[in-house]
């Protein structure tokens, strides 16, 4: 049985090391303890892998430890949306990991009957809301805050007692693409940074409190005094 030590390390870094053939391959013994055949020889080799690392310089060293650019690791500009229905049909279909989940099911049951400037402003709150210390840093943990208690959650929708049924196929896909274009980075610039909303048919006593910073719809948008 044969065992070849490769050195990537000074392969990948073209450094001017070089192994024997016959110093790399080991021949592992037939006998019940191979060990105390190959211990000298593994010693040989690593001393040697020791010595082609010693010959890389800081630079290339570097290089193998940094990983490769990914797309998660692109930075692009701010996505600029347009706030119009023909904008929003042109994107494409709309697809994602939980957080897109998240967000798609809080705009569907929360503004499926707004505009599309008034859905992107619900977006806004609940990023908002991600990026602020007073609430879940995730979008789920936001639009789930409170489910499960009766009227205490923060999304009606989520602790109504009614169950969650997505039937209007065409504004769920639509909204999913708000949702989208939010979480790749959509720039906000609706609601100056609110973090709390409300329709305009209730009148919540904390709004008294809050200032408001936008009126989109049938929305109230505020935020909360520093």
């Amino acid at each position: 049985m044969r065992l070849r030590t490769l050195f990537w390390a000074a392969c990948v870094a073209g450094a001017t090391a070089t192994v024997s053939p016959a110093s790399a391959d080991v021949v592992m013994s037939q006998s019940n303890n191979p060990g105390y055949q190959i211990d000298d020889r593994l010693g040989n080799l690593l001393s040697q892998e020791r010595s082609a690392f010693g010959d890389l310089n800081a630079v290339k060293l570097a290089s193998l430890a940094t990983l490769p650019a990914t797309k998660d690791f692109v930075k692009t500009k701010p996505i600029v949306p347009q706030y119009s229905r023909k904008w929003l049909d042109a994107q494409p279909t709309a697809r994602g990991a939980d957080p897109w989940l998240c967000l798609s099911e809080a705009l569907y049951f929360e503004a499926r009957g707004e505009s599309v400037k008034g859905q992107f402003a619900v977006a806004e709150v609940i990023m908002n809301r991600v990026d602020s210390r007073n609430f879940p840093n995730s979008v789920c943990g936001v639009v789930n805050q409170g489910t499960g208690k009766l009227f205490r959650c923060q999304f009606t929708y989520t602790c109504d007692g009614n169950a969650e049924v997505i039937r209007e196929k065409a504004a769920y896909a639509r909204v999913a693409k708000i949702a989208r274009v939010m979480i790749d980075g959509a720039a906000r610039t609706l609601t100056n940074g609110a973090t709390y909303y409300h329709t305009k048919a209730v009148s919540p006593r904390w709004a008294r409190k809050f200032r408001r910073t936008a009126t989109i719809g049938v929305h109230y948008f505020y935020k909360k005094p520093s």
